[in-house]
């Protein structure tokens, strides 16, 4: 891992040792000429237009979209899907308006780091060198009534004071007011409540205001020591006030929206732009965000409207190392150091958005891939991203010279399927071109029957559609949810057939002990890690379960999982082998519902009749039996284990 992590450091470092390429982000050019399947590209749109067309979905329903994909500097893709408005009357424009919600933070982090660059703003210094009101703030710490057992807190003073570093990675102390998080001890929920009903964060409040009532609030945790999503970005908004002398949107415009062109960005839609003004997906918008009109509360954690061409605008500036258009918004050092991993190794996370869990870490501003094994998303290591309440998402793949924009506005936390699609969708129309002495045949070979019947049965290829991905597939126990419950795991979901269902386990069960160890609130990390250790091959379960007097003793063996995301399934016909994708994912060229006839290379290889000529080999074990299918072998294959 640290290798994989040194060569991508590398790999940035080139890119932003170089003078900005010439970008082109306002004419779409031939996506074949940046490495795109054409074909693939239009997967996208298919997809959206699936969830706008449906009238019930368990996953997603969405009016409408647009996407904005640029690679090498240029814009691949440009797409407009369904309507703005929730009657579906009127049809979306690429140039359509979204409230981006929490994309508002890399904008204000940047804001940040261009006052940095000006030498007006010091990322270690103490946060009260700019916000004296925030210099003896308390920190909570929970305790437990003796008598009652009731979860409460106490006061305690900072271990060391917060400073603009800590608001930029979210690890200042301060959190979001009443929100479900994973494992929050009760104390700290107690706070999360408490900032609900005392801080002034509504439309009318000023951050002069909101910081002001933020100083009489106690943080929830010791400022470096847990990193919690949080209300730390508008306090930085405020920081950007004070060291800048200037109000936080005059700011913004001035110094970001202004040079970068982004001309349909900012905390309010004028009049003139409504018409463009995408419908929210609940009946009304909130007042603190109503982007419809202007408000007093320039909320630097998830205020601003946009657009995906404006966005596009940002991201690439960033992905040119701080410049675009031959303008220089910020310092290559300081881009290197917002989307680098800038969280200590002993952190603590709050939540499970981030993590090693995740294969994920936080920057300055940014969400950081940092592991491909643990990852849910493709993608090369050292992208960042981030995303909004209501689905909009954008990353940046440095390694790759990507960028991808979604706007949506969907249900909060029904966003998710776009996140998980868009990403694979998007690398899956990344071309993998034969290699340069690929010769076809002149005429087809025959291969025995016997042999094509060999080959007959299910690939499963994981959860990546990218050949560009480091992915890894590892033993795993089959637990999908584990709740946290009186500071022990709660069973919430399995995978089906996985090694926790076959062994007897139940949904609702308490995980008390693993192996030797006891699980309660003070080793629930450790024990995590115990259930993800691929090192370790098999786990002793003691579990309490409802109407059993005694725990229940299990041993989970680790297994290879076969997922449903991306499988192929390969049948003969008529001589010919015939690929088609069962899985929820296309790969490649094979997708669902449209089945590919391949042609013989040897009597092992074959290959689509498609501008990329897809290749697949068949691969045998050591007793000769067909065990796995390869695609593209080479340094970009994918490989598909025979699950059936």
């Amino acid at each position: 891992m640290k290798l994989i992590l040194s060569l991508f450091a590398l790999a940035l470092a080139l890119v932003f040792s170089v003078s900005a390429f010439a970008d082109d982000l306002t004419t779409p050019s031939d996506p074949e000429r940046s490495g795109f399947s054409s074909s693939r590209l239009a997967r996208i749109a298919s997809w959206y237009q699936a969830r706008v067309d449906a009238l019930m979905a368990s996953d997603l329903i969405v009016p409408g979209a647009v996407v904005a994909i640029a690679k090498d500097g240029k814009l691949a893709y440009l797409q407009a899907i369904g309507f703005q408005d929730r009657a579906k009357t009127i049809p979306m424009k690429t140039d359509s308006i979204f409230w981006i919600a929490s994309m508002t933070k890399p904008i204000t982090s940047v804001a940040a780091m261009i006052l940095v660059d000006d030498g007006k703003l010091e990322l270690d210094a103490p946060v009260s060198r700019y916000l004296p009101e925030l210099k003896d703030m308390q920190v909570a710490r929970e305790v437990t009534d003796a008598t009652t057992g009731e979860g409460g807190y106490a006061l305690e003073p900072q271990k060391r004071a917060m400073t603009v570093r800590d608001l930029l990675r979210h690890t200042a102390g301060f959190i979001y007011p009443e929100m479900d998080y994973v494992r929050a001890e009760p104390g700290i929920k107690a706070i999360h409540t408490l900032y609900g009903m005392k801080a002034a964060f509504g439309a009318d409040d000023r951050l002069a205001d909101f910081v002001a009532s933020l100083a009489a609030l106690p943080l929830a945790h010791q400022p470096g020591e847990v990193w919690e999503y949080s209300w730390g970005v508008d306090v930085l908004a405020r920081v950007v006030e004070v060291a800048s002398g200037e109000p936080f949107d005059q700011f913004l415009r001035s110094r970001l929206f202004e040079p970068l062109h982004m001309v349909d960005t900012g905390f309010y839609v004028p009049q003139d732009k409504l018409l463009r003004l995408v419908d929210p997906p609940i009946s009304e918008r909130n007042p603190r965000f109503d982007i419809a009109r202007p408000r007093k509360l320039l909320s630097g954690g998830g205020g601003l409207a946009s657009t995906a061409p404006d966005y596009l605008r940002f991201c690439q500036m960033l992905l040119n190392g701080g410049e675009l258009d031959g303008v220089r918004v910020l310092t290559p050092k300081s881009v290197r150091e917002m989307t680098s991993d800038q969280l200590p190794p002993n952190i603590r996370f709050a939540g499970n958005s981030l993590g090693p869990d995740t294969g994920s870490s936080w920057g300055l501003g940014f969400q950081i891939r940092t592991d491909p094994e643990h990852s849910y998303v493709p993608g090369s290591v050292g992208s960042f991203r981030w995303s909004g309440l209501w689905g909009t998402y954008f990353w940046v793949d440095p390694a790759e010279k990507l960028i991808t924009v979604e706007m949506i506005q969907a249900a909060p936390g029904k966003a998710g399927p776009a996140f998980g699609a868009i990403r694979r969708l998007t690398y899956g129309a990344l071309r993998v071109p034969a290699p340069a002495d690929f010769v076809a045949p002149p005429s087809p070979l025959g291969v025995s029957a016997d042999t094509l019947a060999e080959y007959v049965g299910k690939y499963a290829f994981g959860s990546s559609t990218s050949a560009h991905d480091l992915q890894a597939d590892h033993p795993r126990l089959g637990f999908e949810k584990l709740d946290v419950e009186n500071g022990v795991f709660k069973v919430s979901r399995m995978t089906d057939g996985g090694p926790a269902m076959k062994a007897g386990v139940m949904a609702g069960d308490l995980i008390i002990q693993l192996d030797d160890l006891r699980v309660d609130s003070s080793s629930l990390d450790a024990a995590d890690a115990l259930l993800e250790a691929h090192d370790v091959p098999s786990l002793k379960l003691k579990i309490m379960r409802k109407g059993e007097d005694k725990p229940v003793e299990i041993t989970l063996v680790r297994k290879l999982l076969s997922s449903q995301d991306v499988e192929l399934q390969v049948r003969v016909d008529a001589g010919k082998v015939v690929v088609e994708s069962t899985g929820v994912w296309p790969i490649l060229d094979f997708d669902k519902g449209k089945p590919v006839v391949l042609s013989a290379l040897s009597d092992h290889e074959f290959f689509a009749d498609t501008d990329d000529h897809t290749r697949i080999a068949f691969v045998r074990d050591a007793a000769g039996k067909v065990a796995a299918a390869v695609l593209n072998p080479g340094p970009l294959q994918q490989e598909g284990v025979k699950v059936e």
